[in-house]
């Protein structure tokens, strides 16, 4: 999910995410992670590649639906810098995301990275096995996007409540918590992700937009957006 543009933080909120999600058919590491999910990790620096629907064998892996982490998993040092890379690479310019999906970036696991803007200080944090257990009040129009839906935005209908569960990393125990407003939207749009669900499966309508065209042309001219030979089948 892209950050808003100041222009339309003045109007409608702008929502961006991205998809990619990889079938995990290796066998597996002592951390659980299978040798593909490994590589994708190791094998690229800290920002990692989004996929794209442009992209045909990208769109297939973005319908796939989502795994949970084991409790082996979520202890190992695999999750640790699955979490940094997922950080770095929603926060990288070319990106500037508000969001970002484990699929995303290959390894299809029930994980996301959210910025809370309801906390101080709007942090970045990663939710492992995140599940939406209810949403609640008035259905509202978001203006959305997503980092593997290059060049588009829609007008999503989203509630504006949501009570979300997750298991702690540290604890291994499940949380749950409510939130409201824009950052309900982003754990909405992030979680269809782990289902294949992309925005425009919901949104009222779709449109092209400019100034998003103009930005990724930009980075796309500087080499940003190559795809890694770790995720070429």
């Amino acid at each position: 999910m892209k950050k808003q543009n100041t222009f339309l933080r003045l109007a409608v909120p702008v929502l961006l995410c991205g998809i990619l999600i990889a079938g995990c058919r290796l066998s597996g590491s002592r951390s659980g992670f299978t040798r593909e999910e490994r590589r994708i990790l190791f094998e690229q620096d800290s920002i990692l590649y989004v996929t794209v629907v442009t992209d045909p064998s990208d769109s297939l892996i973005l319908r796939t639906p989502c795994a949970d982490l084991s409790d082996k998993m979520l202890k190992s040092k695999d999750f640790r810098l699955f979490s940094e890379k997922l950080k770095a690479t929603v926060q990288a310019p070319w990106e500037d995301g508000v969001g970002i999906a484990a699929p995303q970036v290959g390894i299809s696991r029930s994980v996301i990275c959210v910025q809370r803007f309801d906390k101080e200080g709007e942090p970045f944090e990663v939710y492992p096995n995140i599940r939406i257990d209810s949403l609640f009040g008035a259905v509202t129009l978001s203006t959305e996007g997503c980092l593997s839906v290059p060049d588009l935005r829609g007008y999503v209908p989203r509630r504006e409540g949501a009570v979300i569960s997750y298991t702690d990393p540290e604890t291994l125990t499940r949380v749950s918590e409510t939130v409201r407003d824009f950052t309900a939207v982003i754990f909405q749009h992030e979680c269809d992700h782990l289902d294949g669900i992309l925005y425009t499966d919901r949104a009222d309508s779709v449109f092209f937009s400019e100034r998003s065209a103009a930005e990724r042309m930009y980075y796309d001219s500087l080499g940003y957006y190559v795809k890694p030979s770790v995720l070429i089948r």
